[in-house]
């Protein structure tokens, strides 16, 4: 059986035909795409020739004015151009630009949340409103990790996915300029406490007897292998993908001006790589690091579990433990502690000592807007004496203000504990 039946062409370019593998007598036309080898099929819906000549005429004029005014002339379900998406990151991934893990974070996201939200809905059909209404989506339909809440950073990274594909879709023509998403929607930010310096010397002073309450000789190295890692941050603010991709050729022994003995480490993360300095102590903690392991060869990840494979969580369960066992688990802000909050608490250590915002910036491959946009509360801190200048008579005007109230009060309370006493005066009888 033929598959077109019945065709005819109208004008160049435009044809109307029926189809023979179908159960009806509907006319179908097909318009040739100006200035490409393509074609667009459209069902007329309709068995009359001259109402199917009229209506192919109408599709005709209508491509055109799409292709002249450069509209989309065919449609895509979001799903299509997310995964279009997904394999240009991962060929660009495969090409060393960007890293593998962000090429398969990308494609997780679109395979989970973002198709499940509008997957199947046309791209042509996504708005700024659709887009903006995401985080509210998100929360009442997923959770984070371990059954939480999902967490704002979460959402953002979604989001800017979202917004890429998007962007995506403009540059392959699918959709016009128009549908590019403005904006952020305004979320919460929700800084991870870190850790002062008296928790701190907690964790340094209660986690040696935490080690000694192991039960058994595993329980022992990944306890002393824990120890030595929240050191190990604590002291360079390494974030924890950096940590995880440490190798023991990545550090070498240098001298500063002074001749005193440091660290240079290499770290590569977020795309990125750079050389952080680390305090002498830090060897220290390497080399005990070290002695636990099973893989120490130069090319070996620094951090490993007990087998001398790569530790792929980071002990994050053995440092929920020892933040419970030291009650440091929650910071003030109620948020539990992850092991971001060492590299907090690097920063925030360093910046009570003194050090300058730039250098710190530098060290900790970040920029000088972000130091200053999540660690401001420490210079308040640090410059307390300058932020409280005039308090004192500040406060005694207040005491003195207090201290009249306080006076009234009083008064107020004596006089009616008098009338209190005294006999009540029967109410004369009506008349």
């Amino acid at each position: 059986m033929r598959f077109i039946i019945d065709k005819e062409q109208l004008k160049p370019g435009l044809i109307i035909f029926r189809r023979g593998d179908v159960g009806h007598d509907n006319y179908y036309c097909r318009v040739r795409i100006q200035n490409e080898d393509r074609y667009k099929t459209i069902s007329l819906r309709t068995a009359d020739r001259q109402t199917a000549r009229d209506y192919a005429l109408d599709q005709y004029a209508d491509i055109r004015f799409r292709v002249k005014h450069d509209v989309p002339v065919f449609n895509r379900p979001f799903s299509q151009v997310a995964e279009e998406y997904a394999e240009a990151q991962q060929r660009r991934a495969n090409a060393g630009e960007v890293s593998q893990a962000r090429a398969m974070n990308v494609k997780n996201k679109i395979d989970g949340p973002l198709n499940a939200y509008v997957g199947s809905t046309q791209v042509h059909l996504i708005t700024q409103e659709r887009w903006a209404d995401y985080p509210l989506w998100r929360r009442e339909n997923g959770k984070g990790r371990r059954n939480g809440i999902i967490s704002d950073a979460t959402i953002r990274i979604e989001m800017a996915i979202f917004a890429a594909i998007m962007n995506y879709a403009i540059g392959k023509r699918y959709v016009p300029a128009s549908h590019r998403f403005e904006g952020m929607p305004k979320l919460k930010s929700s800084r991870r406490d870190e850790f002062t310096l008296e928790e701190y010397r907690t964790l340094h002073t209660k986690g040696r007897k935490w080690i000694r309450e192991a039960t058994s000789p595993q329980g022992t190295w990944y306890r002393q292998m824990c120890y030595n890692f929240i050191l190990i941050m604590c002291n360079t603010g390494m974030r924890p993908p950096e940590a995880k991709n440490l190798r023991w050729r990545d550090i070498t022994g240098a001298k500063d001006k002074d001749g005193q003995e440091i660290l240079v480490i290499y770290v590569q993360g977020k795309g990125k790589t750079r050389k952080l300095i680390a305090p002498k102590s830090v060897g220290k903690y390497l080399d005990r690091v070290r002695n636990l392991s099973k893989a120490t060869k130069p090319d070996d990840p620094v951090f490993t579990i007990i087998n001398g494979k790569p530790a792929k969580w980071l002990y994050r369960d053995t440092v929920e433990e020892l933040l419970k066992y030291t009650e440091l688990r929650e910071g003030p802000s109620g948020i539990p502690r992850t092991t971001y909050c060492f590299r907090h608490t690097y920063a925030t250590l360093r910046l009570s000592s003194g050090v300058d915002v730039y250098i710190l910036a530098q060290q900790m491959g970040t920029s000088v807007k972000m130091i200053e946009q999540h660690y401001g509360h420490v210079n308040t801190i640090k410059h307390a004496d300058r932020v409280l200048m005039g308090i004192g008579g500040w406060e005694e005007m207040h005491a003195e203000m207090d201290a009249e109230i306080e006076a009234e009060e009083e008064k107020a309370k004596t006089v009616a504990s008098v009338k209190a006493k005294q006999p009540v005066k029967p109410r004369r009888p009506k008349r």
